[in-house]
């Protein structure tokens, strides 16, 4: 069954992004979301090729872990969740989607085909398949025949400029269970704003070619609100959120207002604690500090305690300062 199809519109789902959202944000996020703001989370994404050789599944496959309280927070706010897998081999994908689907408990599973990172793009991997669009699709249709679980994919509007047309065409001829648009190219990465009159022209294409799939834009939306209005402007069946969550942690609440000091500091313990219970030492705990600054602004002192907070290197040093602050 197809997921994507039975979720009320606007969708609103959280992008995939790499060492941010783990298990440990995924839970926080969750928890936070109001029911109905938030129905489709990502995992960060994960190499196929990696996952096929058991030294590097070792370092990688905890990128796909989800917590016991974090799948209970899905079932509470019914939420889906979603692997994200990235690759080039076709043969990868199958043997890791079989893998998935068996032995993990995922509603749908997502192909990255817009990741910008040149030394990626350059292996003909994420964004750099917009340049390889048989091979693409070869990929789309090895993975859907792996499996049971919807199929869909993320990319972006073009590779070195807009080829919207062309390339989405490409795409949907392989009929994914959803379709997330960037609306960049691989050359701006994060650079200017984002197009989303192309993630428009992207669904009129969809619309012609008489598919039902799901049509999610993506890029520079910081508010639930704004993501809302997009999805409005640009006809389109719901919005991702990526990066506005370093704006805004609430994000997925209806009511929005400045949040008190006392509220932030609960928030950066919870998300430190958090972290420490479920890593422990394996992961790099100045990881948080790409949080800290989020949690520390907005109140007098704010300033001091985030330089504070950007030297800890443990939990017992954030423990020592939040009892200060």
């Amino acid at each position: 069954m197809n997921f994507w199809n039975s979720i009320d519109r606007p969708i609103i789902a959280l992008a995939p992004m790499e060492d941010v959202t783990d298990t440990v944000l995924r839970e926080l996020l969750i928890g936070l979301a109001d029911p109905g703001a938030l129905h489709v989370v990502m995992t960060e994404f994960v190499s196929t090729d990696g996952l096929v050789h058991p030294k590097a599944r070792k370092r990688i496959s905890h990128r796909l872990q989800v917590t016991g309280e974090e799948r209970r927070l899905l079932k509470e706010k019914n939420v889906k969740i979603v692997a994200q897998i990235w690759g080039n081999t076709p043969e990868n994908y199958q043997q890791v989607v079989r893998e998935i689907t068996d032995e993990m408990e995922f509603d749908g599973i997502d192909i990255n085909m817009g990741c910008p990172v040149p030394k990626v793009v350059r292996r003909g991997c994420c964004s750099g398949l917009i340049g390889n669009p048989s091979l693409a699709k070869e990929i789309i249709q090895a993975a859907q025949e792996a499996t049971h679980l919807p199929v869909s994919v993320k990319t972006r509007i073009g590779l070195k400029s807009v080829a919207t047309e062309e390339w989405i065409g490409h795409v949907l001829e392989t009929k994914p269970a959803a379709l997330t648009i960037h609306g960049r190219t691989q050359k701006q990465m994060s650079d200017g704003l984002a197009d989303w009159g192309e993630i428009a022209r992207a669904a009129r294409l969809r619309d012609q070619l008489g598919l039902e799939l799901p049509v999610i834009g993506n890029g520079d939306v910081l508010s639930l609100e704004e993501a809302r209005a997009k999805c409005a402007e640009f006809k389109l069946d719901g919005a991702m959120i990526g990066r506005g969550i370093f704006h805004n942690p609430w994000i997925f609440m209806e009511e929005q207002r400045e949040r008190t000091k006392e509220e932030k500091l609960d928030l950066l313990w919870k998300h430190t604690e958090l972290f420490d219970r479920v890593w422990g030492d394996t992961k790099n705990f100045h990881i948080l500090r790409h949080y800290y600054s989020i949690y520390s602004k907005g109140f007098p002192g704010a300033a001091e305690l985030r330089a504070r907070l950007m030297q800890t290197g443990s939990i017992a040093d954030v423990e020592r300062i939040l009892r200060r602050a």
